[in-house]
């Protein structure tokens, strides 16, 4: 049903909502790909499936579509529209999903839902059923949360490079954002990579200490001349693998 209304929205009949006017309207003043959204209703839909997640790369890919392609339709809105700056901006959105599943461990089991990389826990069926009817934060559950947040950091810092290339009005805002949420997985780590007796948050004045922290970074940024080789060969890194579908000069349609 939500596949069709994107159809009629991008085919200028769009149901008789404000929500599918808007989109309409958004889509032709914009010339915003519909792939991203797309790929966002996919993301649900496997949600809705209880799909499993095997590897990294099955978390990446759902990654990508949950929060990947959100980061792609922001930065097309905002303009940048280079295949490097919307890997980048893919990058910040699945560095935030894996400290989101990082963070969520308890909570989705407690759903009956696992996003850990089955891979990484090396259990059978009969494993998988026994731990999620009575979650506990194991050893197998603490490394493989412990690895997902080295992931998410390492995205964390290709997409700093990004931030700097997209328009002046919104980067405090994205940076402060960044902030925050790599700050839930300090948090995890900190609990022994224990997201599952209680669920990990920072504290308000954490949340002002960090956001004040970003804002200062980013001051600083803008008013360097120019970028370092570093910063240089992160902001033209490839895209993830999962999301180069996605982030080229006009996004194709989804794929499995």
């Amino acid at each position: 049903r939500l596949h069709g209304r994107l159809d009629r929205a991008y085919a200028a009949r769009p149901d008789d909502d404000a929500v599918d006017r808007a989109l309409a309207w958004l889509a032709e003043e914009h010339a915003l790909p519909r792939a991203p959204l797309d790929a966002l209703l996919d993301g649900y839909l496997w949600d809705v499936e209880a799909r499993r997640y095997q590897t990294l790369s099955d978390v990446i890919g759902y990654g990508v579509r949950v929060a990947g392609a959100v980061g792609v339709a922001m930065s097309w809105l905002m303009e940048r529209r280079e295949p490097h700056v919307l890997a980048r901006a893919c990058d910040l959105g699945v560095a935030m999903q894996l400290t989101n599943i990082a963070r969520d461990v308890g909570d989705d089991a407690r759903l009956g839902r696992l996003y850990l990389p089955g891979a990484w826990l090396g259990w059978d069926e009969e494993a998988r059923a026994h731990w999620l009817a009575a979650p506990r934060p194991t050893e197998a559950i603490r490394d493989a949360t412990r690895r997902l947040l080295d992931h998410a950091d390492v995205l964390y810092l290709r997409a700093d490079a990004g931030i700097g290339a997209l328009p002046a009005e919104v980067r405090p805002a994205i940076r402060v954002a960044r902030a925050l949420y790599a700050a839930i997985g300090d948090v995890v780590r900190e609990r022994g990579h224990d997201s599952v007796s209680a669920r990990a948050f920072t504290s308000s004045t954490d949340k002002v200490r960090l956001a004040a922290e970003a804002l200062a970074l980013e001051g600083r940024s803008s008013l360097r001349a120019g970028i370092g080789a570093g910063e240089r060969a992160a902001l033209y890194a490839p895209p993830l693998p999962e999301a180069a579908w996605l982030c080229g000069p006009a996004p194709r349609e989804r794929v499995e």
